[in-house]
């Protein structure tokens, strides 16, 4: 069967077209024509690597959605400015938590174990010289803020996956407070992708934190204003 398949943005011009046909057999699914389109010289890779959502007749679909003939497949890659909003994951792993529990950086490099990947970059965020710091966030703008930067980050760096989690309550001297993972198939790609995603969070999403020291002052430690 013979279907098309609509391509924008970065993914239209790598292909050099808005659209082309693809055959299939009968019964293909979103996920066997996505493979047969990652073989195309000009597709190789891109789609490995980058977040698209996908689109049947211009509903949103699954890679398990079979496919019939004549069908429109739309590959979406991410919109500007924005993020996907209906909580579909990217085709690169993407984890994120905010939580009031303990981070484990072991867990997070797990999280990000990909087979593509030779590299994998671990930050951690530990409290110092204070006795504690209590972290408060706007939790649902800040995990959705954060999601958008790890997309972006997987798409300019390439990467396998990626993970991020923030705690929020009180953490203690010597604790990690965010911890941010990252896999790519190069060390380069790895140790970039994870100075962007941290530097963009600390910059962007809504949390805050307040110093604890030892004598019992406390104060709201100094920040910027959230870049837009």
């Amino acid at each position: 069967m013979r279907i098309e398949v609509r391509l924008f943005a970065i993914l239209r011009e790598r292909a050099g077209t808005p659209s082309l046909e693809l055959e299939l057999p009968v019964e293909a699914t979103v996920a066997d024509a996505l493979r047969s389109l990652s073989q195309l010289e000009t597709l190789r890779g891109v789609l490995e690597r980058l977040p698209v959502q996908l689109a049947v007749n211009r509903d949103y679909a699954e890679p398990e959605t079979v496919l019939q003939a004549h069908d429109e497949l739309a590959l979406i890659p991410p919109v500007s400015g924005g993020s996907a909003s209906d909580g579909r994951q990217p085709r690169a792993a993407l984890h994120v938590r905010i939580t009031e529990e303990p981070l484990s950086l072991d867990d997070l490099a797990r999280a990000v174990g990909d087979s593509r990947a030779g590299a994998i970059v671990a930050f951690q965020g530990v409290t110092r010289e204070v006795e504690r710091l209590d972290y408060e966030a706007y939790v649902e703008m800040a995990r959705e803020r954060i999601e958008r930067i790890m997309r972006e980050c997987i798409a300019t760096h390439g990467l396998c996956a990626a993970a991020v989690e923030h705690r929020i309550g009180s953490v203690e001297l010597g604790e990690p407070s965010v911890i941010v993972a990252v896999s790519a198939p190069h060390r380069s790609e790895a140790f970039d992708g994870a100075r962007e995603a941290i530097d963009r969070l600390k910059a962007e999403a809504p949390i805050w934190k307040r110093e604890h020291e030892a004598d019992g002052a406390k104060r709201w430690a100094p920040g910027a204003e959230p870049s837009p």
